[in-house]
């Protein structure tokens, strides 16, 4: 299951980021490292379901379907707030960096309001330059990695010579654990002086920043966005940063809630909602409600929450969702599941690589496929597209 980690600074946000995108229930309250351990949960992304396009009832195994719209599990990780110096040992130190490199994508919460300083202490709105969050976390990142490799740099070097090994293999070695690639780091030392035994430390940290850019892209989620002081400050951060989203995580736990007590109807995502029990609702829960409309679903088009994780799966990853089936006719499984499962894969993934995604059997017995919307039989390296529906035709 694909990760994402959620993390940031202490009292962002990032319990409620978490709490809000996986309906679990986290320690929430207004204080610094109120997160002790790294929280894991599922959440999911979504994508329209070819159930409505194709006028079919879907049966998934491994997702959910609401009103047409697929419901994919990931794997969240609420990351405990970093501070300054996190990556010499401060505040609750390297242990979260580690936690950290078990995702694929970052989602990096900050306070667009800047109501909280440097360490998470509150301070009045506006006095904060929430800029300053996002510069320090990104270096506690390239630092951590960098000391990971600089305190072996030495013996490393030497590893290289003694046993005529590529410099990248020795990398990548080193870094086992963290999901980085070979590939990644390959392309990263592109653009470094190619000689590494002329690397001096800055070209050692600019690897490591090119490596982390490469094979753990960074999202911004600009929390509280809501608030009067926050408006100025995103338009800022996004003419400095990209992947920048406007959210705010305790209106989507309101609609949330809202929805589960059957007050509204409501979906993650969606730019309003719908009061069904007016009756139900005291006059100050109408106001809240109002509120979140105007201040947010209507300036942002959603309370941003789903929009991020949607973001960090299918564009910073540069993935597509496909459904394997066994009958392209019927598109079900053996059992006569109606699109079963949906596989988020990465782009450019043929029918081969989908077969082994499915089960290592099936990929090894894989024969060929067929394209259950065409009925047309598909290459082996076909370039999969976004919500194909592909049988795969395994031998015996």
């Amino acid at each position: 299951m694909l990760q994402i980690a959620v993390t940031g600074k202490p009292n962002v946000g990032k319990s409620s980021f978490f709490n809000s995108a996986t309906a679990s229930t986290v320690e929430m309250a207004n204080y610094p490292f109120t997160t002790i351990d790294a929280n894991k949960a599922v959440a999911h992304v979504t994508k329209e379901c070819p159930c409505k396009e194709l006028k079919v009832i879907c049966n998934p195994n491994n997702s959910i379907c609401k009103d047409g719209v697929r419901l994919l599990p990931i794997e969240l990780i609420d990351v405990a707030g970093l501070v300054p110096g996190a990556h010499e040992g401060k505040g609750l130190g390297n242990k979260f960096l580690d936690d950290l490199m078990q995702a694929k994508v970052f989602i990096h919460v900050v306070d667009a309001s800047g109501s909280t300083n440097l360490e998470g202490n509150p301070v009045d709105p506006g006095t904060h330059d929430p800029l300053e969050d996002i510069d320090f976390l990104q270096e506690e990142i390239v630092m951590w990695m960098y000391g990971i490799l600089s305190r072996n740099w030495v013996r490393l070097i030497r590893k290289v010579g003694a046993e005529h090994l590529d410099i990248a293999k020795v990398l990548f070695d080193q870094l086992s654990g963290t999901g980085i690639t070979i590939e990644d780091i390959i392309e990263a030392k592109r653009n470094i002086e190619p000689d590494y035994n002329k690397w001096q430390e800055e070209d050692l940290i600019e690897l490591t920043r090119n490596i982390l850019k490469i094979a753990k892209p960074m999202m911004i989620v600009a929390n509280k966005a809501d608030l009067p002081t926050s408006a100025e400050n995103i338009k800022r951060i996004k003419e400095k940063y990209p992947n920048v989203i406007p959210a705010s995580a305790e209106s989507e736990i309101a609609l949330v809630n809202a929805a589960k007590a059957g007050l509204i109807k409501y979906q993650s995502g969606d730019d309003h909602f719908e009061i069904l029990e007016k009756d139900k609702l005291n006059p100050n829960q109408i106001k809240a409600l109002e509120y979140i409309q105007t201040n947010i679903l209507d300036v942002y088009g959603s309370t941003g929450i789903q929009q991020a994780l949607n973001y960090g799966i299918f564009k910073l990853l540069d993935t597509i969702v496909v459904y394997p089936v066994q009958d392209e006719h019927k598109y079900t499984d053996q059992k006569g599941n109606v699109l079963p499962d949906g596989f988020i894969v990465p782009k450019g993934s043929n029918p081969r690589q989908l077969a082994y995604i499915v089960h290592s059997d099936i990929g090894d017995n894989f024969m060929h496929a067929i394209n259950a919307r065409s009925h047309m039989r598909v290459a082996s390296d076909y370039e999969l597209q976004d919500n194909d529906i592909i049988s795969i035709i395994t031998k015996g």
